[in-house]
């Protein structure tokens, strides 16, 4: 969810009017309108024309004309209180299945064979630095970057999801300091300097004793760079091979989980997802898909689906929201239902309220849906919701570190 110029159709002026100024009310529009007067059971000479039945075809954002009764069939019939399945074990299994089939990509167990990186190994302030390569697919090998914190393990350990942010040159280096590319270091800081207080969420997790991994989503960093406007003609092509872009994203962040958790330096009873902004919906997926995941940090990324699809929102735009759109899934589960598959395990959300990109109605919206799941499985202290009056959309220090706090009540 970012911001990007958006261009009129080739030809269309803003508004709908011609270039040339003519009446855009051609022979379909003149149909519809006369049909729309007959379902309305108008006829006679106080009959409207059909110039005087509206038919604008798309409205601001991309949105076609009737989308507000596309939004009112919208009953998410299999949410946790509305699912006719009670038992909530059942219905977490119901659920799941229901996520895993939307996204259109199968379960992968290719080995990982991680190969780790002993050249550029590398000491840090109470932690060591390495590469890490393995295969989170059957398709590639993805090059990530992994802290294990100086002392005896096992340690408790991060799986640390970056944002989308339209910046694509770094993906893991948004999170965790690169050592051995000066070019990367220098936008990495810049993006930290302007999201993270200059701070890298990973190095600070590392010094407290956390196993980090960072790894790149496709089209970032060592996988990339996409550009901006490249997004949405990857996630169609995706589509036409019978696949998705966010489907891929999701199982390879479960697999990134599974195999963070299996490294002997880690506790696995002790793995949390953390993410800010696309990293932070990341991080709600993956601890509702994946039972590696024993917690998860979501900062700015929640929110209702109907509340969220109006005029002037980013998500409207599509490009960046085809990183988070499972096609179909809408007409079963809302996002805090999909998040809501992880209860009753511990759950942070953070929400600034100066942040444009979700409005404040669908956070309280998802809130209340989530605060709800979490009390019916008597773990309402498992979960907490929080709105930053004073900030937008960002990840700062004060965050960081009541992030940090949570996570060393909670693994």
């Amino acid at each position: 969810m970012n911001s990007g110029t958006e261009r009129s159709p080739l030809g269309q002026s803003p508004l709908g009017q011609s270039p040339l100024g003519r009446s855009p009310l051609g022979r379909r529009s003149f149909v519809a309108g006369a049909g729309a007067a007959a379902l309305l059971g108008v006829t006679g000479a106080g009959a409207p024309t059909a110039h005087a039945v509206p038919v604008t075809g798309i409205v601001e954002g991309n949105l076609p004309d009737f989308h507000p009764l596309l939004k009112d069939e919208l009953r998410f019939p299999l949410a946790w209180g509305t699912s006719p399945v009670r038992d909530f074990r059942a219905w977490r299994r119901a659920a799941r299945s229901k996520v895993e089939e939307h996204l259109l990509v199968e379960r992968d167990r290719t080995p990982y064979e991680p190969v780790f990186g002993e050249s550029d190994r590398t000491e840090a302030d109470g932690y060591t630095r390495e590469s890490v390569t393995l295969s989170l697919t059957r398709y590639e090998r993805v090059r990530g970057s992994l802290l294990t914190p100086h002392g005896t393990g096992p340690f408790p350990a991060v799986l640390l999801l970056h944002d989308h942010g339209a910046k694509f040159d770094i993906g893991k280096e948004k999170l965790v300091r690169p050592w051995s590319d000066d070019t990367r270091l220098a936008s990495a800081q810049a993006w930290a300097d302007r999201y993270f207080s200059g701070r890298f969420v990973g190095d600070e997790l590392a010094r407290r004793g956390y196993v980090v991994l960072a790894l790149d989503a496709l089209g970032w960093g060592d996988r990339g760079p996409v550009t901006y406007e490249q997004q949405q003609a990857l996630a169609s092509n995706f589509f036409n091979l019978g696949s998705s872009l966010a489907g891929l994203m999701a199982r390879e962040d479960a697999r990134a989980a599974g195999f963070l958790a299996g490294l002997d330096r880690v506790d696995r009873r002790r793995v949390a997802a953390v993410g800010f902004s696309m990293g932070a919906f990341r991080a709600w997926q993956a601890a509702a898909l994946s039972d590696d995941v024993a917690a998860a940090a979501s900062v700015c990324w929640m929110t209702g689906l109907k509340e969220v699809m109006v005029p002037g929102n980013n998500i409207l735009r599509g490009q960046s929201s085809y990183c988070m759109l499972h096609p179909g899934l809408a007409r079963h589960l809302d996002f805090p239902d999909v998040a809501s598959i992880a209860a009753p395990k511990p759950s942070l959300f953070f929400h600034g309220a100066q942040d444009t990109l979700f409005p404040a109605e669908g956070v309280r919206v998802a809130y209340e849906k989530l605060r709800a799941v979490w009390r019916s499985r008597h773990a309402g202290e498992h979960l907490h919701t929080k709105v930053w009056p004073e900030l937008g959309h960002v990840f700062t220090a004060p965050q960081q570190e009541e992030v940090f706090t949570w996570l060393d009540a909670v693994l």
